[in-house]
């Protein structure tokens, strides 16, 4: 089964669409200057809300390994999702501050690409058409991984089921394909959720 993240949620009721929706994976985005940001305090309380059974995952650009090593291990978020330039002396350095997965994000534009993040020493992979910008990459490229990865970059509930059905990979990575004048939507994020499952059920 595909599982499902949805990322940049910052509002009580996110969490409450969340819990009835049953992704696996949730996103804060601790990017100050993104417009989805949310403070760590902010964050704290939104876990507070979640149910069980779903993972918090912390979004990062370019933040020092032991800010994100302290969110990890007082509990505010489970997991690290990495944007920047953070290169492999950085995640391993990570990875010896806190035992929490580490995702790292990688732009995925050439083949080459695809083997960079083959290699790296992250928990998880993310592959993306660039840092939230919204658009699909050239999926053919992706034929060459061998590892779990997670799938961004331009996915809504129209594509997902294509992108399922063609790639198959380990999760989806949503954030801009379920909102709606800049908000998240609970109608979006529940047709996106139907469609992977859908998809995954034939």
């Amino acid at each position: 089964m595909t599982k499902i993240k949805f990322c940049g949620l910052s509002r009580a009721c996110d969490m409450k669409a969340a819990n009835e929706l049953m992704p696996d994976y949730i996103g804060f985005v601790f990017v100050p200057k993104s417009k989805r940001y949310v403070s760590p305090a902010a964050a704290a309380e939104l876990k507070g809300l979640l149910v069980p059974g779903i993972k918090a995952v912390g979004v990062f650009i370019n933040e020092t390994p032991e800010q994100i090593a302290d969110l990890l291990n007082k509990g505010i978020i489970d997991m690290a999702q990495l944007h920047g330039d953070e290169n492999e002396n950085f995640i391993r350095r990570l990875q010896e501050l806190t035992d929490k997965p580490v995702i790292k994000a990688f732009r995925i534009v050439t083949a080459n690409d695809i083997k960079i993040a083959n290699q790296s020493a992250a928990d998880y992979i993310l592959l993306d058409s660039g840092a939230g910008t919204g658009t699909v990459f050239d999926w053919d490229l992706v034929k060459n991984i061998d590892r779990p990865y997670f799938l961004a970059g331009g996915l809504s509930p129209a594509n997902v089921p294509r992108a399922v059905s063609r790639l198959r990979p380990y999760a989806v990575d949503v954030s801009s394909g379920i909102e709606m004048d800049g908000f998240k939507s609970k109608t979006k994020m529940a047709a996106f959720a139907a469609a992977i499952r859908k998809e995954d059920s034939l």
